[in-house]
């Protein structure tokens, strides 16, 4: 019987990488990668030879039969997203799923991942939080807004530079435009910023710079008297 690992890859600077990382995608039979070109980056800069299989969220249905398949016959995988930590909001939790019902070993490695860093950073409660991901992009939207605004614990979204604006208007809207939040992007980039403020003031300050690299967005949770 073979295996699957979850692998995390850096989010940003690829001194993130742990080397506990780079010996698993050296020593596995194959890779599975959200994107192998991107990910044919990562492993060259590594000197990783292992040969990579194209899995990601329009062929997943289809890949997780044949994976499994060679799997259970004594092969082992590494999985990888494009960054962070696979399946939280990326490929795997299909196959990992399947390999579980298989009694197909699976485990994970402890590294990057996006939501965790904004999270300490913001300086919101952390205690106790809740991981949206994100929102519908049409179709129940507006229900899930009004669910979340009665929601006390810390809110974690993910949003792209192209929805950042609407999405605060949104948040904005039924949550209060005085409620606080904090936005991270670019996390181990360069060019990374961390801003904290009230979603009105968050709203203001992407208004006059244009909103660039992935986001993390970080909502107060509904505060009760």
């Amino acid at each position: 019987m073979g295996k699957l690992i979850l692998v995390p890859t850096p989010i940003g600077n690829l001194s993130d990488m742990t080397f506990r990382a780079v010996e698993v995608l050296k020593e596995v039979d194959f890779i599975l990668a959200e994107d192998t070109r991107k990910s044919g980056k990562l492993l060259k800069h590594f000197s990783i030879e292992t040969p990579m299989v194209s899995h990601h969220q329009h062929n997943e249905h289809q890949t997780t039969e044949k994976i499994t398949g060679r799997l259970k016959n004594g092969e082992t995988a590494a999985l990888i997203s494009d960054a962070g930590t696979p399946a939280i909001s990326d490929p795997g939790f299909l196959l990992t799923r399947e390999c579980l019902a298989r009694d197909i070993e699976v485990s994970t490695l402890p590294g990057a991942t996006a939501f965790v860093p904004a999270l300490v950073n913001s300086g919101l409660p952390n205690n106790r939080f809740v991981f949206e991901g994100f929102l519908p992009a049409k179709k129940g939207r507006k229900t899930r807004l009004e669910f979340l605004a009665e929601e006390e614990r810390s809110i974690i979204f993910y949003e792209s530079p192209y929805k950042i604006l609407k999405t605060l208007q949104h948040l904005s809207k039924y949550f209060g435009e005085e409620r606080k939040a904090s936005i991270s992007r670019e996390i181990s980039k360069l060019h990374e910023e961390n801003i904290q403020g009230t979603l009105k003031e968050l709203y203001g300050h992407f208004s006059t710079q244009k909103p660039r690299g992935e986001f993390v967005l970080i909502v107060e949770g509904k505060t009760t008297a």
